[in-house]
């Protein structure tokens, strides 16, 4: 495994404004495919190579397409693609034109579909022949034109339907690039919704330049990414950036597989990935040893600092970093490499003002929790803000600093760690109770596949601890068990009270834990109560 210092990340980057030649994807893609055409750049799990002059070519026939479909500069260009070339060439082809990128989760149906297509303004969708029936009984008449991949839907009755991919490989007709700025929206991203409706992200080329620079910023022309992050996802968007900027390769897969992860990482000697984040590092912990676990070309990865993720990182002998961001930043916070301590975020990057406050906006004193809020030196490193929607706009920007929702604290030192989610943070008993940490814990006895730690209402006031958990194929958990494991691990306060096993657990369409159903849902008739079953829990006396 190559060395890594960590001076190679950084964590101190450059915060000169870049010109738009460095920044803007059209520009960055043509100068790629000028200085080293032949240079792998996207590799494929079916055997596909791209090249970056092949790259820039197809996004230029791509272009010519959507142009022909009546996309102009500005527009925004719904795209329902799984991962693959496709999504790539109709992202590629929507910024030359000058448009907006907004791809959509494949998993979207419904109401939440609809909200997505309304919000986003477009009158053009490409999307997958299989997803086609999932816009029947629902408010589409605003889209104007679907291009259609895939075989052709039986049921389909659209004037504005065009079938077949050689809308995105037209014959390439010579317009030139788009002239975009650095301030212009590259993309809208829709958040995952876990406490309400999704909102469109107006990312700026800028904004996720900047993002790339930090979160990638340790990839030279030699590496290669392993992606497996969906492109509806600011990850999976980001990485395919970082490596463009980079001039290195990636290998864009479908989707995360536990089971192929380090198969990918051998066959394809990816030195980085995408991140390992959520429950990947978790399902990788719980992979069985192998005496050629440290036999691996990974070097490198950007991960949250929790328990697992550090034991996967020292199992396979790779460095890795940390930090935080949202879609609607640009890492404002980065760690050094390879630190131990689980919920850091290290600190504030070149460029960038953190603080931790109140309720009220005033600043927290060292070691007290409350929401992280950000502002950067450079414009438009931060989104350009909520898609129509003007009062979620004013209550994030309140006080000219962007309010995170996410509970952190920062020690003498200056250094940032994460809580919780401030919506999902468990008072009990006069404790704040990190449900994070309490899922990591749970995460760790045998047999748990997935976790949600909620509070719901105590008869005593305040808050109880309940865990939602969904067991491993073939495990069956005792939640007994599961409590007696977890007793002589944690406070006495953060013990749950109870325990729900459930066959899965509720995900939003970006595949977060809807917390909130849980939540609402509360005590129900099959949750395991400890202290019904005669556990107690007591406080430790000196």
């Amino acid at each position: 495994m190559a060395s890594t210092s960590a001076a190679q990340h950084p964590q101190w980057f450059d915060p000169e404004m870049p010109s738009r030649e460095q920044c803007v994807l059209p520009s960055l893609l043509a100068a790629r495919a000028a200085e080293t055409p032949d240079r792998d750049f996207l590799l494929y799990e079916d055997g596909k190579r791209w090249t970056y002059g092949h790259t820039y070519a197809l996004a230029r026939r791509a272009a010519t397409g959507l142009r022909r479909c009546g996309v102009q500069k500005g527009d925004k260009v719904l795209v329902w693609l799984p991962n693959g070339p496709d999504a790539v060439r109709a992202w590629f082809g929507a910024n030359l034109v000058g448009a907006c990128f907004a791809p959509l989760n494949i998993a979207y149906r419904g109401r939440l579909l609809e909200h997505a297509i309304e919000q986003s303004g477009a009158t053009v969708m490409v999307l997958h022949a299989g997803l086609v029936e999932r816009l029947q009984g629902i408010d589409v008449k605003q889209l104007k034109t679907l291009i259609v991949l895939g075989e052709r839907p039986e049921t389909l009755q659209w004037a504005g339907a065009v079938f077949g991919a050689e809308v995105l490989d037209a014959a390439d007709d010579g317009a030139p690039d788009a002239q975009v700025e650095r301030w212009d929206a590259q993309m809208l991203i829709f958040t995952s919704g876990t406490t309400g409706p999704s909102k469109g992200v107006l990312c700026t080329y800028l904004q996720i330049n900047t993002a790339a620079r930090v979160q990638y910023g340790y990839m030279k022309a030699d590496d290669c990414m392993l992606i497996e992050l969906p492109m509806f996802h600011i990850g999976g968007v980001g990485s395919i950036s970082g490596t463009l900027i980079a001039g290195c390769r990636a290998v864009l897969c479908e989707s995360f597989s536990t089971e192929r992860f380090w198969e990918r990482v051998h066959r394809f000697e990816a030195t980085t990935t995408s991140g390992l984040i959520g429950a990947m590092p978790a399902f990788l912990a719980k992979l069985p040893p192998s005496p050629n676990d440290k036999n691996n070309t990974l070097r490198f990865a950007v991960m949250p600092l929790s328990r697992q993720a550090i034991e996967v990182a020292q199992r396979h002998d790779f460095h890795y970093c940390s930090g935080f961001n949202m879609t609607e930043l640009s890492v404002p916070l980065v760690t050094d490499v390879d630190v131990t301590e689980p919920g850091s975020c290290g600190r504030p990057r070149t460029g960038c003002e953190c603080r931790i406050v109140d309720a009220n906006d005033i600043e927290c004193a060292p070691g007290v929790t409350g929401e992280l809020v950000v502002r950067n030196d450079l414009p438009w490193t931060t989104s350009q803000g909520y898609i129509n929607q003007p009062e979620a706009n004013a209550r994030a920007w309140r006080n000219g600093w962007f309010h995170t929702g996410d509970l952190l604290y920062r020690n003498e030192q200056g250094d940032f760690f994460f809580v919780d989610r401030l919506k999902d943070a468990i008072r009990r008993r006069g404790e704040n109770i990190s449900s994070m940490e309490v899922e990591s814990d749970v995460l760790a006895f045998p047999g748990v596949g997935e976790v949600a730690a909620v509070g719901v209402p105590s008869p005593d006031g305040e808050e109880e601890v309940l865990v939602a958990v969904a067991p491993t194929p073939g495990a069956a958990l005792d939640p007994a068990a599961l409590v007696r494991f977890l007793v002589p691990r944690m406070p006495h306060y953060m013990v749950p009270r109870y325990v729900r096993v459930m066959d899965s657990l509720p995900k939003t369409p970006t595949n977060k834990v809807r917390k909130v159903e849980i939540r609402q849902q509360g005590v129900t008739a099959e949750c395991w109560d400890r202290v019904a079953a005669g556990i107690e829990v007591r406080r430790t006396k000196l």
